[in-house]
């Protein structure tokens, strides 16, 4: 039995979903009651799994910076809209989720980059700040992956740590699915980082070729 208490969906509504570079999309965008950690958390609902098939399911942290100003700092961005399409082509969600910074919150996240301009990676500025490599916790994905029907998936995520929250928490994980490698100059060293501290399964071997801008 999951290790959580129970949450109930809301509300559903229809959104046209529109992106800069010309793709749209039709979702629902689901709201909850009862999320553990009392924050404004959003499923996006794409697509329709084939039977017999699990849902594509992505846990996107919210990220102002890169996902509304489109900042070259972190990959999110591009990770955002790439998750939107490939989950509308299989069938499932991506879980919108209100925890910028790795759960820090945007003014941290913020003083963190300060750190970095003078030499420390994102995980050393977080330290130096006296805040958590990765404040994040899934539980409440979990209660709205729960409330949606979903009990297995596929993850799409190059990062490990979500995948064992969400089977720690009795979600069914079946496979972990790689997103794309979004590197850029400004990016690198960031990217470089996850790999080497955290263990995302980004190729180093992409990243080779990039200066730290």
């Amino acid at each position: 039995m999951p290790d959580f208490t129970a949450a109930t969906q809301r509300a559903r509504v229809r959104v046209p979903l529109r992106f800069h570079d010309g793709y749209s999309v039709d979702a629902e965008l689901v709201t909850f009651h009862g999320l553990t950690d009392g924050l404004e958390h959003v499923a996006v609902v794409l697509g329709d799994p084939a039977p017999g098939t699990t849902p594509l399911v992505r846990l996107h942290s919210e990220c102002l910076t890169g996902d509304v100003f489109g900042s070259a700092r972190c990959d999110c961005g591009p990770q955002l809209r790439e998750a939107v399409e490939r989950i509308a082509e299989r069938g499932g969600v991506l879980l919108y989720l209100r925890q910028e910074g790795r759960g820090i919150g945007l003014y941290n996240k913020l003083d963190a980059y300060a750190l970095q301009d003078q030499g420390l990676d994102t995980y050393a500025a977080n330290a130096a700040l006296g805040l958590p490599e990765d404040a994040r916790d899934y539980t409440a994905a979990a209660q709205m992956l729960t409330a949606l029907g979903i009990g297995e998936l596929d993850l799409l995520s190059n990062n490990p740590d979500k995948a064992d929250q969400l089977r720690a928490l009795g979600i069914e994980v079946q496979g972990r699915v790689p997103t794309g490698v979004f590197a850029t100059p400004d990016n690198v060293r960031y990217l470089r980082a996850k790999v080497l501290q955290t263990q995302h399964t980004l190729p180093l071997g992409d990243l080779a070729g990039l200066n730290v801008g």
